[in-house]
C-alpha cells in the first residue's frame, strides 16, 4: 500500500502491517489474554522471499520478486490470496496475514493467515508470460504450501485460472492431483461454485443486517460502492436484488451516480468489461473522491486500501460504512468516525465471505463431493449470520466499535487457542 512521501495526511504509519499491529493492541486492551500471546501474534511465523524468473514472449528474462507470509496456524492451515501487484512488499503481505488471521477466527473456521504474492504489474503481461509466471513461483513455494499446510488463493491480479495454473504446477511436482492445494478454481477442477462472488456477496448480506440492526428500511437506503469489480459489482447487484437504492458505483476512472438508482445488473463489472462504467448512461459522472463523500445511507468502499483518511474522512457523509476492501479506512480517519459516531463494519467481518466459501471449497475437495450453488448460499447465509451476531454480542456487552467488536471476537478465539496448545519446546 502507497504512503505520501510529502507527510500530508498519514505516510508510512498508514501501511497494512502497523495498520494490522495497532488495531491488535486496541483489541488487546479489551480481552484478558496473556501479554505473551499478544507478542506473539505481532510477528508472523515466517515470511518466505523468492525470486522468480520468467522468460518473456520476445525471449528476454525478467527476474521479479515474490513472497509469501504465514502469520499464525494454531487454529489450522495458513489461508490467503496471491496477488500480482507492482506496490507487493514484505510488509504488505505480513499486515494482510494477519488480517486474514482475525478474518478466519472471526468466521470461526479453521484455518489460520497468509498472504503472498509477486511483485508485478500483470496488465504488462500477455497470458503466457503469467502463466509461466504462476508455473514457476508455485514451484518456488512448493516447500511451504500445501493443503495441510497453506492454502492459497485469488486476490488483487489473480483469478481462477491462476489458481488452475497453481494447482496443476504443484500436483505435476507432487506426482498426484491436489485439488486442495488452492481455492478459488473453476469448479469444473475441484472449484466451489459461487466462490468468486463470495467476498461481495457477504459484504452485501452485512449490510442487509446492519440496516435491519438500525432499524432502517433497505427499500428506502441509499447505498454507494467504490468500485465494480468481484467484491464491489457482486455486493452491489446483491443489495439491488434485495430492494436496497444502490445510487453510484465505480471503477478506477471514476464514478456514476443517480440518485434515482441505478440498475446495477446494467452495469458492466470489471470482469465483463474492464473499466467501462463511465461509458454507462448515468444522469451525473463524478470522481472517486467524490463518490466518497456523497450523501448516502451506506458507503461500502470496495476498491483498494486507504481510501479515507485523515484527509478526506470529514467530507463523508454516509451515515454507516461497510468495508468491502481490506484496509480502506486509515487509522486516524477510524478514529475521525468514532468520534462523529459513525459506524463502520470492517472489513474482517464484511468481506468474510471469500475465505468462507474456500473453507467450503476446500471441504469439497478434501471429501471430492461438489456442493450447489444453493448449499453455498445457504451454507454461507448461515456461517455470515452467526458470525454476526457473535460481533453483535460483543458490540453491545462492551460499547464497543464494531471494528473493536469483530477484532475482540477473533482475538479470543486465537489466543484460547494458543493458551491451550501452549509454547513448543
Amino acid at each position: 500500500m502507497s504512503a505520501d512521501e510529502d507527510g500530508a495526511g498519514e505516510s508510512n504509519a498508514d501501511s497494512a502491517l502497523v495498520t494490522a499491529r495497532r488495531q491488535l493492541e486496541r483489541a488487546a486492551a479489551h480481552v484478558d489474554v496473556d501479554s505473551n500471546v499478544i507478542e506473539r501474534l505481532r510477528h508472523p511465523t515466517r515470511v518466505e522471499r523468492v525470486s522468480v524468473p520468467l522468460k518473456r514472449d520476445d525471449g528476454s528474462l525478467d527476474v521479479y520478486t515474490g513472497y509469501r507470509a504465514q502469520h499464525d496456524d494454531v487454529r489450522g492451515p495458513y489461508k490467503g490470496g496471491l496477488r500480482y501487484h507492482p506496490e507487493v512488499t514484505s510488509d504488505e503481505c505480513i499486515g494482510l496475514s494477519m488480517w486474514m488471521t482475525w478474518k478466519s477466527a472471526v468466521m470461526d473456521i479453521p484455518f489460520g493467515g497468509a498472504k503472498g504474492g509477486v511483485a508485478v504489474d500483470p496488465k504488462q503481461l500477455s497470458e503466457r508470460e503469467t502463466e509461466r509466471l504462476t508455473r514457476r513461483f508455485a514451484q518456488e513455494l512448493r516447500d511451504v504450501v500445501g493443503p495441510k499446510r497453506d492454502v492459497p488463493a485469488p486476490d488483487m491480479g489473480t483469478d481462477a485460472q491462476t489458481m488452475a495454473w497453481f494447482m496443476d504446477a504443484y500436483s505435476m511436482q507432487s506426482g498426484e492431483t491436489t485439488p486442495g492445494v488452492v481455492t478459488g478454481k473453476p469448479p469444473v477442477i475441484g472449484g466451489s461454485y459461487g466462490r468468486e462472488e463470495a467476498p461481495g456477496r457477504s459484504v452485501a448480506i452485512i449490510t442487509r443486517e446492519a440496516v435491519d440492526y438500525y432499524e432502517w428500511d433497505l427499500s428506502e437506503t441509499t447505498v454507494a460502492v467504490q468500485g465494480f469489480g468481484s467484491v464491489g459489482a457482486n455486493a452491489a447487484r446483491a443489495l439491488d436484488d434485495w430492494g436496497a437504492n444502490v445510487v453510484s458505483v465505480s471503477d478506477v476512472n471514476g464514478a456514476i451516480y443517480d440518485p434515482d438508482g441505478l440498475d446495477t445488473h446494467d452495469v458492466p463489472t470489471h470482469e465483463e468489461q474492464p473499466e467501462a462504467v463511465m461509458t454507462y448512461d448515468a444522469p451525473e459522472k463524478i470522481s472517486n473522491e467524490e463518490i466518497l463523500e456523497l450523501d448516502v445511507d451506506v458507503l461500502v468502499p470496495a476498491a483498494v486500501g486507504n481510501v479515507l483518511t485523515s484527509d478526506n474522512v470529514d467530507d463523508v457523509q454516509a451515515d454507516l460504512i461497510v468495508e468491502g476492501a481490506n484496509g480502506p479506512t486509515t487509522f486516524a480517519a477510524d478514529a475521525i468516525l468514532e468520534e462523529r459516531e459513525v459506524p463502520v463494519v470492517p472489513d474482517i467481518l464484511a468481506n468474510a465471505g471469500g475465505v468462507t466459501v474456500s473453507y467450503f471449497e476446500w471441504l469439497q475437495d478434501i471429501n471430492r463431493r461438489q456442493w450447489t450453488l444453493e448449499r453455498v448460499h445457504e451454507e454461507l447465509e448461515s456461517h455470515m449470520q452467526s458470525a454476526w451476531n457473535d460481533v453483535r454480542v460483543e458490540y453491545e456487552a462492551r460499547d464497543l466499535t464494531w471494528r473493536d467488536a469483530a477484532y475482540v471476537v477473533a482475538l479470543q478465539r486465537v489466543a484460547e487457542a494458543k493458551s491451550t496448545r501452549g509454547l513448543w519446546p
